[in-house]
């Protein structure tokens, strides 16, 4: 990967990208206004709750910019990238549960007659979270979960060996298209149905639980820590602009939008295709994995079901509305659709009446989302962010009848003097 050094010898990314300043001072921006007006430290006008509601969608924005490196600029449409993020929850959470049931363990042997041994301990704990499943050993797996070191590089190495191991074997094989994203879906589903079992090690349908109580911290309100959580949310996701934008600005990226837009090409040209997309693959399953380790704390419970193939065609939809092949825009419509399925399955959106039939948007809400991804694939390709481009006054270069290529959302010429 020699293109990734000569972006060193350019202008600061800030520089070529004006966009960029412009997000980060936002998302800055954004951060001091949570904290002044929450409950944490703050005058509690914006609930602990919603809170929490921000700083999950903010993790979601994270794996949206992944899902959009992947997908907008390399064009590999992964509907796998939610497992890497529920790969990321499990791994903390495992050190999360086995802390906090040491601490309770250890506590309630405290009043026995002789000191509890190590193994005494061990067992306690053990019983305590697999009870739930009928067992009382711990699994195999759960071998470094007292170690939250461990468990935190865990976070970033099973996402990334998994997707390369995984990119290596479909890459090398030259798979690409739709029997690609059919194999990513696939590996989706086989994990979740795996986790599903009881014997999986991870409490089965029951998945980890109470991850919002951090170990040694129980005199700190919850509203405090919830201010931490969001506050780690909003620098992940900034840190992660900035080295995404960074990566697609040079001619790392020039090469990446060229993979998208001809792969057959590129290759005859002597670029070694397979290396650009295994590298882009493994790199964004590790910030889905960050995403899901700081998501999962602030939603206090991490079970199969997150990472059901539906959650990974949902991030799709997501990127996809907002404007693939922008970054802002894949965190735009990954915001504006989780605070608005927020809104409407949260009961808060009002019921329409019509004649003797009522419209419940809890019930009704996916078909709206299914429906508003038709109408942007159809006649909105750009998505939101294609509105940024009308205000800037970004248009598609006039190539006298020859073809833009398979993507007709790309400002190739534009992408081009990046």
């Amino acid at each position: 990967m020699a293109d990734l050094a000569l972006s060193f010898s350019r202008r600061p990314v800030a520089m070529r990208h004006p966009s960029v300043v412009i997000f980060i001072g936002a998302l800055a921006l954004f951060t001091i206004a949570v904290t002044i007006l929450a409950e944490g430290f703050g005058i509690g006008v914006i609930s602990n709750s919603f809170v929490k509601t921000l700083g999950k969608t903010l993790c979601l924005c994270l794996v949206a910019l992944a899902m959009d490196l992947v997908w907008g600029y390399t064009g590999i449409l992964s509907l796998g990238h939610m497992a890497f993020f529920g790969i990321g929850g499990y791994a903390i959470g495992m050190w999360l549960m086995y802390a906090r049931t040491e601490t309770i363990v250890v506590q309630s042997l405290a009043s026995a007659p002789l000191p509890p041994t190590p193994q005494e301990i061990s067992d306690g704990i053990a019983t305590q979270i697999f009870g739930v499943v009928g067992a009382s050993e711990f699994p195999p797996i759960w071998a470094f979960a007292h170690s939250l070191p461990l468990q935190l590089a865990a976070v970033v190495l099973v996402p990334g060996l998994l997707a390369l191991i995984f990119g290596w074997l479909a890459f090398r094989s030259r798979v690409t298209g739709v029997y690609l994203s059919i194999l990513t879906q696939a590996l989706t589903l086989a994990l979740s149905l795996y986790l599903f079992q009881n014997d999986s090690g991870l409490r089965g349908n029951n998945g980890l639980s109470g991850l919002q109580n951090l170990p040694g911290l129980d005199d700190v309100p919850q509203s405090t820590v919830s201010m931490w959580f969001f506050w780690a949310s909003a620098i992940a996701l900034g840190t992660a602009y900035l080295l995404c934008t960074w990566l697609v600005s040079g001619k790392f990226g020039s090469v990446l939008r060229a993979i998208r837009d001809d792969e057959t090409r590129v290759r005859f040209l002597g670029y070694s295709v397979e290396a650009y997309k295994l590298f882009i693959f493994t790199f964004t399953a590790i910030i889905a994995g960050i995403a899901g380790a700081i998501y999962y704390p602030q939603a206090g419970i991490v079970n199969p079901a997150e990472l059901a193939p539906i959650a990974s065609i949902y991030l799709a939809v997501w990127v996809a509305i907002g404007g693939r092949g922008r970054l802002y825009g894949a965190v735009i419509g990954a915001a504006l659709v989780s605070l608005l399925s927020t809104w409407f399955t949260g009961g808060q959106a009002p019921n329409i009446r019509l004649g003797g039939y009522v419209i419940s948007w809890v019930d009704w809400w996916t078909v709206l989302l299914g429906l508003s991804f038709v109408c942007v694939t159809l006649f909105a390709p750009r998505g939101i962010g294609g509105l940024f481009d009308h205000l800037a006054k970004l248009r598609s270069p006039k190539r006298r009848g020859a073809p833009l290529g398979p993507d007709a959302g790309a400002l190739r010429e534009k992408e081009a003097d990046q």
